[in-house]
């Protein structure tokens, strides 16, 4: 009798070692299966949801077209604004500048937005150079981008009895491309170019420094216009690093900044 029941002792024990056994192959796998099952979805999601982007966009591609077009055209521009005035003024004899513009940049918006007067360029015409003028009376470029020989300078001179003269030079090399007599002139236009200059002690260059002491920049145009009866400006244009155009009324008397404005695009 007691070897039966020393028997079945150990016959109790084996089995359940054996049950325990059994138990922990059985938690072992279903751990195996479900750590399998968490890293194959984790795989798959993996391929669905996209890599985070560490590179930023472009700087060009952040440009308004605007901006992108005035940016091409002042990187291929080497002559600076006064080397330009410089060399118009030098065409005619006594003259004075009147407007200076580089073509190709906001030619189009120029011809949009009227000046502060409503009316047309010192002359009392669209500028000669097929361009519009700062004053914003102009008809468009044929073409706002810089042309085969680069872009291009075009000013307005005027001698002392208001008889203005068409210079175009070239923005790259700094040379003549062209020096004529404007023909679309009447004794009133003459007479109101001549009032203006005689209105305007302060010089273009001067109202290019202090548009761009308030800003920093490059000058693409200057015209002297009326400010709506209370004496005469310089309309300077400028625009920045951002590659934005911000425009200035300079009192043509006293260097004061009259109105500021920034173009969006």
């Amino acid at each position: 009798m007691n070897s039966a029941s020393s028997r079945s002792r150990t016959l109790k024990t084996v089995g359940a070692l054996g049950m325990a056994a059994a138990t922990a192959v059985l938690m072992t796998g279903c751990g195996q299966s479900s750590d399998s099952a968490t890293s194959a979805a984790t795989s798959e999601a993996a391929k669905v949801v996209p890599q985070k982007q560490t590179t930023s966009p472009s700087a060009s591609a952040q440009l308004t077209e605007d901006q992108q077009e005035r940016k091409k055209v002042l990187d291929a521009t080497k002559v600076t604004f006064d080397d330009a005035a410089t060399t118009a003024t030098g065409e005619v004899a006594g003259g004075k500048l009147v407007d200076l513009d580089l073509e190709g940049v906001d030619d189009d918006d120029n011809d949009q937005s009227p000046s502060p007067t409503g009316s047309g360029s010192p002359t009392g015409s669209a500028s000669p150079t097929g361009s519009a003028s700062p004053t914003g009376t102009g008809t468009s470029s044929p073409s706002a981008s810089p042309g085969a020989d680069g872009p291009v300078w075009a000013a307005e001179v005027a001698e002392k009895d208001g008889t203005v003269h068409t210079v175009r030079i070239n923005a790259v090399d700094g040379k003549v491309i062209e020096a004529r007599v404007d023909a679309d002139q009447d004794a009133d236009d003459k007479k109101q170019t001549a009032d203006l200059l005689a209105q305007a002690t302060q010089t273009p260059q001067q109202a290019a420094k202090v548009a761009t002491e308030k800003k920093k920049g490059t000058v693409t145009s200057v015209a002297l216009d009326d400010n709506e009866g209370n004496g005469v400006i310089w309309q300077v244009d400028v625009v920045g690093s951002d590659w934005k155009k911000t425009t200035f009324d300079v009192d043509a008397k006293n260097d004061t900044i009259v109105r500021e404005e920034t173009d969006k695009d």
